[in-house]
């Protein structure tokens, strides 16, 4: 028997001892991604809300203004990224992922000490952060992703 298997649709081969293909993905690392794009999404459409606000209003500084909403929209690709790469079960996905987290938390801190609407926006990102590096650092998500912990011996 070969190491591969025919696939019925389309006739790619797959490994047979692909974890992606014979274990379920654990629901702790679909979270951790679900929570990398919902700030991947975030950050896009605040982006893209100060880049129609910065071209329709009248900003005092409009070079400024999309600087920022470009950068907004740009650094939304990095948690974009690594939500695919979570929900593909990529190891590399997993470093990305926790410094968005780590970086959310001042922001978040930021947000809520705000006397605006900023504040709900504040407690939910903060939340998201907490949540996302819980989930990211949870062994079940570590094992999903074949990271093995310091010590650790190779299988």
């Amino acid at each position: 028997m070969s190491s591969t298997e025919q696939t019925p649709a389309g006739g790619t081969e797959t490994p047979v001892g692909d974890p992606e293909r014979t274990t379920p993905r654990p629901a702790r690392l679909a979270a951790a991604a679900a929570v990398a794009g919902v700030e991947a999404l975030g950050l896009v459409a605040g982006g893209v809300y100060m880049l129609v606000r910065a071209l329709t209003g009248t900003p005092g500084d409009l070079t400024g203004a999309v600087t920022g909403a470009v950068t907004l929209v740009a650094l939304g690709l990095i948690p974009l990224a690594a939500a695919r790469g979570l929900w593909l079960r990529r190891s590399w996905s997993r470093g990305p992922a926790v410094i968005t987290q780590i970086l959310a938390l001042p922001v978040a801190w930021q947000m809520l000490q705000a006397n605006s609407a900023m504040i709900p926006a504040g407690a939910v990102l903060g939340v998201l952060a907490v949540t996302g590096l819980v989930l990211l650092v949870s062994p079940a998500t570590t094992e999903a992703l074949g990271i093995r912990r310091p010590g650790q011996d190779a299988p």
